[in-house]
């Protein structure tokens, strides 16, 4: 590319040069010359006035004060009478190349004067040669300003194509560089926004995939212990078939956490929060933990308002109280209890337990990816809050020391009964 800038503002100078150059220097040389032969003409009728003047007074020519007087011509004096009088001042050119003027008066005085023209084209050629040298110098001076301009438009145009290609292979940080060329400008402004959404993108399915390996493992973890559970009991039939029931269970709920991630993904989750009997989904989730903390010797009871109806989607809900009743077991300690109220504009569920409770310096930061304060993945409760958000709702430490987690949804309808007044933000 700038290789074609480079020859197209050459030719492009070489025309205009030529252009006005040419018309230039022609006029230039018959300006010079016509210049020359005026200069003549007026000296010849100088001199044939002053010849006349000398007739009149009588007095003689002297050809050395015509000489000083006119440097560089040869004079002829042609005056009548008789007998003819010719005076002759200089000497004729040695080139033999003469420009001559010529004036006469009525009363018989004829001057021709002359000058050697090739001295005239040497003035000719140098005024041409002034004119060429500044044709070359534009001609430089252009081709100096393609190869800057060249520079400045190729030097953006590769920096852009490294940037795209650095798109290509997956490294999508925004560039930020900008070129003062408002064509150019607005290119790398669409690579950065490009850039941007690309690491959004990247972002999110990162994302995704952590979140779901987070929220998959505990309903494969439930099915695994429903599986153990029938294979340990599989002479006993009807612990096969209560332990198989619930193990359906337990893959339906895999199911419906698999539709929610996906529906997550697509942002579809907060336009399908409809009301939910808060009892069926806490009940269900008691059912399922209940031997988990049986086997780690804790005790885990549901308390608070019955029939509460809230504003969420089921297996979103359901992720949420999981998450915190796998939390309470994994950091808390002592029974856990699940709590519900009623306030003016929330259902309340509270999961608290007994155990040291959360450490100050990251009480702050609890809900932020990545932060654990007992060798998790710092997850859980980052989605769980997402998750609350989704349906319209949000998820709070209302309490750190023994943790107690609230969750505060739509109502569904009103509800009168109230236990008690939850501490914390409502």
């Amino acid at each position: 590319m700038r290789r074609r800038l480079l020859s197209s503002t050459l030719v492009v100078a070489v025309i205009a040069v030529l252009l006005l150059g040419v018309p230039l220097g022609v006029v230039v040389s018959r300006l010079i010359v016509d210049e020359a032969a005026q200069e003549l003409g007026a000296e010849a009728k100088r001199l044939v006035g002053e010849v006349e003047y000398a007739r009149v007074q009588e007095t003689p020519l002297d050809p050395q004060q015509l000489e000083q007087k006119y440097p560089g011509r040869y004079i002829q004096i042609w005056e009548r009478g008789t007998p003819l009088r010719v005076t002759v001042v200089g000497t004729p050119p040695a080139s033999g190349h003469l420009m001559t003027e010529d004036a006469q008066t009525n009363t018989g005085v004829y001057v021709r004067i002359s000058r050697d023209r090739d001295q005239v084209e040497q003035d000719v050629r140098a005024r041409l040669l002034l004119i060429v040298a500044l044709a070359v110098a534009a001609l430089a001076v252009a081709v100096s300003l393609a190869v800057v301009q060249s520079r400045r438009l190729t030097l953006p145009l590769q920096d852009l194509a490294k940037i795209a290609d650095r798109l290509g292979s997956g490294d999508a940080r925004p560039s930020k560089h900008r070129y003062g060329i408002p064509e150019l400008d607005r290119v790398a402004q669409v690579l950065d926004r490009s850039a941007t959404r690309i690491s959004d993108l990247l972002t999110r399915e990162r994302e995704f995939a952590t979140d779901a390996s987070h929220q998959l493992r505990t309903p494969l973890t439930g099915l695994t212990m429903r599986l153990e559970e029938i294979v340990a009991a599989s002479n006993e039939p009807e612990v096969v078939r209560e332990e198989g029931e619930a193990a359906i269970v337990q893959a339906e709920r895999l199911t419906a956490v698999i539709d929610e991630l996906l529906a997550a993904a697509r942002r579809q989750r907060h336009a399908q929060a409809e009301p939910v009997a808060i009892d069926d989904v806490l009940i269900q989730q008691i059912r399922e933990w209940e031997p988990v903390f049986r086997e780690a010797d804790r005790l885990l009871r549901l308390e608070g308002t019955r029939g509460l109806k809230a504003l969420a989607t089921t297996g979103g809900f359901g992720q949420v109280i999981a998450s915190l009743l796998e939390n309470s077991l994994r950091h808390g300690g002592g029974p856990v209890t699940v709590t519900t109220t009623s306030g003016d504009n929330y259902v309340v569920i509270e999961v608290a337990d007994e155990g040291p409770g959360i450490a100050d310096e990251i009480a702050p930061k609890i809900f932020e990816r990545n932060v654990s304060g007992g060798g998790g993945t710092g997850l859980g409760l980052t989605l769980a809050r997402a998750l609350a958000a989704a349906d319209g709702g949000r998820l709070e430490l209302v309490r750190r020391r023994p943790a107690t987690f609230a969750i505060f949804l739509r109502p569904a309808e009103d509800d009168d009964g109230r236990n008690r007044v939850v501490s914390g933000p409502a």
